[in-house]
């Protein structure tokens, strides 16, 4: 072999194995946290279910009034972009599942001004209620560890809880939930 050649070949040998490393070393590293989802504490769909949150004509709504509904709460605010792309559809099931006993409810981190502004523009065809930051303390208790949004939580007509979902819910997903949820246990 010529000096040339294992020159190369070592060049070679060197830039494949600091392209390993700057792979290996550079990818994503799966860091151990709470999980973003978990079961909800055990009281928490109760507590849910006892929130008396004002709508967007400043009227006191107890989410109470639903119950015996497969209710579907969605936590969202009108400055985040997955929330507001899943309203429409939402609001498309919210109708097509209503006769079935479901009922959609959209539970606002923001104020009632920018809601309503929102509602100008998409129509929505179920309530929407105003909170605050501290409603995600009870999200978290649902299961919403990482206090983000959107987050959904989907109780049966017993109040139990048949799935919660963190970020931006697919139709197919949702539905198949929905579907699970209408069935008696």
């Amino acid at each position: 072999m010529s000096k040339v050649f294992r020159q190369a070949l070592l060049i070679v040998a060197v830039s494949t194995l600091a392209a390993t490393a700057g792979y290996y070393f550079g990818r994503p590293q799966q860091i151990s946290h709470a999980p973003p989802e978990a079961a909800p504490s055990a009281d928490a769909p109760a507590r849910l279910l006892a929130l008396t949150l004002p709508d967007l004509n400043g009227q006191p709504q107890s989410l109470s009034q639903w119950t015996g509904k497969v209710l579907v709460v969605n936590f969202w605010a009108t400055w985040c972009p997955p929330c507001r792309e899943e309203m429409p559809e939402f609001s498309r099931l919210n109708v097509k599942y209503a006769s079935n006993g479901v009922q959609f409810i959209g539970i606002s981190i923001d104020s009632a001004d920018k809601v309503a502004a929102f509602r100008n523009e998409v129509a929505i065809s179920y309530p929407l209620l105003i909170s605050n930051l501290e409603t995600l303390d009870l999200s978290s208790d649902l299961g919403n560890r990482a206090k983000a949004l959107p987050f959904t939580v989907i109780l049966r007509k017993d109040g139990n809880p048949q799935q919660v979902k963190l970020g931006k819910f697919a139709t197919p997903d949702l539905e198949k939930a929905l579907q699970a949820a209408l069935q008696p246990r």
